[in-house]
C-alpha cells in the first residue's frame, strides 16, 4: 500500500466537490514516515523516483555529535530523547526527527539531519542560552 499526496480532499472555490480526472500515477505516490526510534540499528532502503535510491533510519542508537566551540565531530550513543516539538505524538513516543532534542555522553544536542531522508542522525551540541 501506498500514500498518495493529492489535493482531492480539498473542495472547489464553489463549494463543490472534486473528482477525480485520471487515475493515480505511479510517480504521484508518496511513502509512509521512518518514524526512528532508539534502538538497535536497523536501516531500510527504497527506490525513489528515477531509480535514485533513499536509506531511511528506523532505529539507531548512535549519533554524530559536533560542538560548534571546537568544531570536532564524535560518534556518541544517543542516551535517551529529551523533547521533540515536531508533534506532540513523536515527543511522547520518543520519535528522533529533525529538531528533536536528544541527550547523549557528550550533552544535551539537537538533531540537525533528517533521519527518514539521509539515513543518518547528525546533532550539534546546544549551549547554555540555547535551551531555554
Amino acid at each position: 500500500m501506498s500514500v498518495w499526496h493529492g489535493a482531492m480532499r480539498k473542495r472547489k472555490l464553489s463549494g463543490g466537490k472534486k473528482r477525480a480526472y485520471r487515475v493515480k500515477r505511479k510517480y504521484e505516490q508518496g511513502g509512509f514516515p521512518a518514524e526512528t526510534t532508539l534502538g538497535e540499528p536497523k536501516r531500510k532502503t527504497s527506490r525513489g523516483y528515477g531509480g535514485n535510491t533513499k536509506i531511511k533510519v528506523l532505529n539507531d542508537k548512535y549519533a554524530s555529535v559536533t560542538d560548534p566551540k571546537s568544531g570536532k565531530t564524535e560518534k556518541t550513543e544517543i542516551l535517551r530523547v529529551v523533547r521533540n516539538i515536531a508533534n506532540v505524538d513523536y515527543n511522547r513516543r520518543g520519535v528522533i526527527t529533525k529538531g528533536a532534542e536528544i541527550e547523549t555522553a557528550l550533552g544535551l544536542a539537537r538533531v540537525t539531519s533528517r533521519p527518514g531522508n539521509d539515513g543518518i542522525i547528525n546533532a550539534v551540541l546546544i549551549t547554555g542560552k540555547e535551551k531555554a
